[in-house]
């Protein structure tokens, strides 16, 4: 059968192509509405703690102690609960800075789970000795910024840090021996990922771009340009007031290889979501048809190569679709469940209940670390400096925005790439950020660098001081959980013979599907 310009062949009539395409969409609305209605488990810290200390506040008014104002308050948790457009705009901010999209918390998504169908485990209570090891990493990780990561195993600073964090109670953070060292400290135990250099390959090698190569060499900051470690500073902050200057942090003239937690951190301010994704894509597309997962199709093919269809289209779609998808539901989290407070939040109130001004149950074991007393003796107030002049994003903390898109980022690109393939050549920063060395330590795969790739740009907002670990790690689960989701429901629509994608969790677990 033909068209009438006898130019294609037909294989479905219009009407039984059209049947089909409708039995697959509605098929994959089925399997997420047969799901069973959830509950959506949170800490009970908004109930437990009537002032709201332990709840996300920043931009609303404040009193002189960083309480939010009760009044306003209730009326951002009114918008919260109708999820009518107008009430939003009656909610009381105190300044300038605007809560950014809790909107996108109600918003749909034709592929792949709805956002309000992932669970997520509830983020530490504020009184809990795990919020505590928490917050003592951050104040190590401001506190070693400008330490270069292959200078780890010989700085007294990211020495003591391994061995402060290494007593900690219920640290959850990576460790050999049941110790944090310098070569696990501030990494995530994801497959792969705690094997050679601390950054990824993927943040430091070339980038091939339409018949040209860029040069990952990144605009940074300068040497101890810490922010918010004043009061006054700090409480115009929460009370939404924005630096006064158009570029308050004080840039480094000389662009730079990422080589330390400072640069990191500027990497995930300048980032938006989809460079997170992109980049690597083009990188293992350099690498050759080797660097395909086994179970492309078109691998075996003696006529046909793929291209709309499991080639560089379609899996720079993907990689790039899957980013907004796992904002979406990370929104859902931060603003219709938790309503964590951020690190910057958390810090004054330590300030507080160490200059007896107020009594909040804050576990000791931060309130008497070693991270907190230097900190001290630098800063002259127990604030945790913030590597970002406007200090921490106006959402809440938990999950991390960043590791949810990266979360589901790097399962695209597991699932479409061999996560066994060796990378070539690998290279690492010298320390000072202007060359890159040859590495020559074991092998550095595909799969274990994508990982790194993931905890990279999960902690590097930690190194900010603007997310716990908590929100970084399980914002990645809930990404690669979107991710899944999205592969699956795409499963339906391919005409090749196309054994399923197989790629190995950020838990370990091998999948297909």
């Amino acid at each position: 059968m033909f068209f009438k310009n006898d130019c294609l062949i037909e294989l479905l009539s219009p009407y039984l192509r059209s049947l089909k395409a409708f039995k697959i969409r509605k098929l994959a609305a089925l399997f997420y509405k047969k799901l069973p209605l959830l509950h959506h488990p949170c800490n009970k810290d908004e109930e437990r703690y009537l002032n709201k200390v332990a709840s996300y506040s920043k931009a609303l008014p404040h009193n002189n102690l960083g309480e939010v104002n009760l009044d306003a308050y209730n009326k951002y948790l009114k918008a919260l609960k109708t999820g009518i457009p107008h009430d939003f705009e009656k909610i009381p901010l105190s300044g300038l800075r605007k809560l950014v999209n809790p909107q996108a918390a109600y918003a749909f998504e034709l592929v792949g789970p709805d956002s309000h169908q992932l669970i997520i485990p509830p983020p530490p209570s504020f009184d809990s000795a795990e919020m505590a090891s928490e917050m003592v990493e951050l104040f190590w990780q401001a506190l070693t910024r400008d330490v270069p990561f292959n200078e780890y195993d010989t700085n007294d600073l990211t020495i003591t840090a391994a061995k402060e964090l290494s007593a900690l109670i219920d640290f959850r953070g990576p460790k050999i021996g049941g110790k944090v060292t310098p070569e696990t400290l501030f990494r995530e135990n994801l497959p792969g990922a705690l094997a050679g250099p601390y950054i990824s390959q993927f943040l430091w090698k070339d980038i091939p771009y339409v018949g040209t190569k860029i040069t990952q060499r990144y605009q940074t900051t300068l040497p101890k340009d810490d922010h918010l470690t004043s009061y006054e500073a700090w409480l115009a902050v929460q009370n939404g007031l924005m630096p006064t200057t158009p570029c308050p942090n004080k840039l480094d003239p000389i662009p730079r290889y990422i080589r330390n937690g400072r640069d990191l951190c500027r990497y995930v301010y300048n980032d938006w979501s989809v460079e997170d994704g992109l980049t690597p894509c083009l990188i293992l597309l350099s690498f050759g048809s080797e660097a395909w997962d086994s179970n492309n199709p078109y691998l075996r093919s003696n006529t046909q190569v793929g291209f709309s269809t499991f080639g560089a289209p379609h899996v720079l779609d993907f990689v790039t679709r899957a980013a907004r998808s796992a904002l979406e539901a990370a929104w859902f989290q931060k603003w219709l469940v938790h309503r964590r407070i951020r690190p910057e939040e958390f810090g004054g109130q330590i300030e507080n209940v160490l200059a007896n001004n107020a009594n909040y149950p804050i576990h000791p074991q931060v309130l008497k670390s070693d991270a907190l007393a230097l900190t001290y003796d630098i800063y002259k107030s127990y604030l945790l400096p913030q590597a970002y002049a406007e200090g921490c994003p106006a959402h809440p903390s938990y999950p991390a925005g960043h590791a949810a898109f990266i979360g589901a980022i790097v399962t695209i690109l597991k699932a479409f790439f061999n996560e066994s393939f060796k990378i070539p050549n690998p290279v690492v920063a010298s320390s000072d950020g202007l060359s890159l060395e040859c590495y020559t330590g074991p092998d550095l795969t595909v799969g274990g660098e994508l990982n790194k790739l993931a905890y990279n740009i999960a902690l590097g907002r930690d190194a900010a001081g603007v997310h716990f670990r908590s929100d970084g790690i399980t914002g990645l689960h809930l990404g690669e959980a979107v991710a899944i989701g999205i592969l699956r429901d795409y499963n339906a629509t391919y005409n090749e013979q196309f054994k399923g994608f197989c790629f190995t969790k950020f838990d370990g677990t091998p999948i297909t599907i």
